[in-house]
């Protein structure tokens, strides 16, 4: 899948097999254009057909390569790494400069993925993210810079593996966690980020019986203004999951401060801590999980495990 200004969608036709010769072995590909679009213009049902394709020609092959447009990577790569997937790697990459741009890293990215997806110590790693000659964690990895090579980081862990002229090494393993085998995914999650002032009138437009669930940023370890609190209160009443996330770059968003809208009022209230995620994941996350089928404690040991 790749990103260009057309943005059609294109079906799986013309796959010619390439070699590629990387001096101790030869990689044999096989080009599949699945999607065609800018990555803002993917959706969860993007997504969810792509695992489909991904189901579908794993048994051919012994790793998968999928090339993406950098916006929303990490949310595509997290998506899949949720699902019941084969045991074989698959590896996102992008490029941050284009063809067209000096010192384009493309075509590089593109020739270590291909590395990463053919080596055995890739199995059964989940869903990776190779750029920079950095391998990541889907579920952690994220854009932090707007331009800059190497702008897909971990905060806080860090990289699992690193990518050398000659060697892939991988420095630690992707945590265990359950994954899921969807046919549908529908729903609307909205992302309301906490800042200073913020009163009640912003989630008092919300209604709760047109959405499926809410995700709030937070200050710090998980707080929000006073008048916030009392509108989330509000939609938690009404039936609807709420999930907090930090909006700070590193750490774990948790229930500390017990004053008025702190987070451990707001845990009392029923709101679900999502741990390390940003808003992005966690919206996927509880999104995954309601089309799962999840709910009450279940559901609520799902998003705060």
């Amino acid at each position: 899948m790749s990103e260009n200004a057309s943005g059609h969608v294109m079906p799986t036709t013309n796959n010619p097999m390439t070699t590629i010769d990387f001096s101790d072995k030869n990689i044999k590909t096989t080009s599949y254009e699945v999607l065609n679009l800018p990555s803002p213009h993917i959706t969860p049902e993007d997504m969810l057909f792509l695992y489909r394709e991904i189901l579908r020609l794993s048994p051919d092959y012994d790793g998968i390569v999928l090339t993406h447009g950098t916006d929303t990577l990490e949310e595509t790569a997290y998506f899949l790494d949720t699902m019941e997937l084969p045991e074989i790697p698959l590896v996102l990459t992008g490029a941050m400069r284009s063809s067209d741009q000096l010192g384009s890293d493309g075509v590089h990215n593109y020739l270590t993925a291909l590395r990463v997806a053919a080596d055995p110590q890739s199995r059964g790693k989940g869903v990776l993210v190779v750029m920079n000659d950095e391998i990541h964690a889907a579920k952690y990895v994220t854009k932090t810079h707007t331009t800059n090579l190497s702008t897909f980081q971990t905060p806080t862990h860090g990289p699992i593996g690193l990518i050398t002229k000659q060697n892939i090494l991988y420095v630690s393993q992707p945590q265990a966690r359950q994954r899921f085998k969807l046919q549908t995914i529908t729903g609307t999650i909205p992302i309301i980020q906490a800042y200073t002032g913020m009163g009640s009138t912003l989630l008092s437009l919300l209604h709760s019986e047109q959405m499926s669930g809410l995700v709030i940023e937070a200050m710090g370890a998980g707080n929000v203004p006073p008048q916030a609190a009392e509108e989330i209160k509000k939609l938690i009443q009404a039936g609807l999951p709420v999930v907090l996330v930090s909006r700070c770059f590193n750490g774990i968003a948790e229930p500390v401060y017990a004053y008025e809208g702190g987070g451990a009022q707001l845990k009392d209230m029923g709101v679900m801590f999502v741990k390390e995620l940003n808003a992005p994941k966690a919206r996927l996350k509880l999104l995954i999980a309601l089309n799962a089928g999840l709910e009450g404690k279940t559901l609520k040991d799902y998003i705060e495990g």
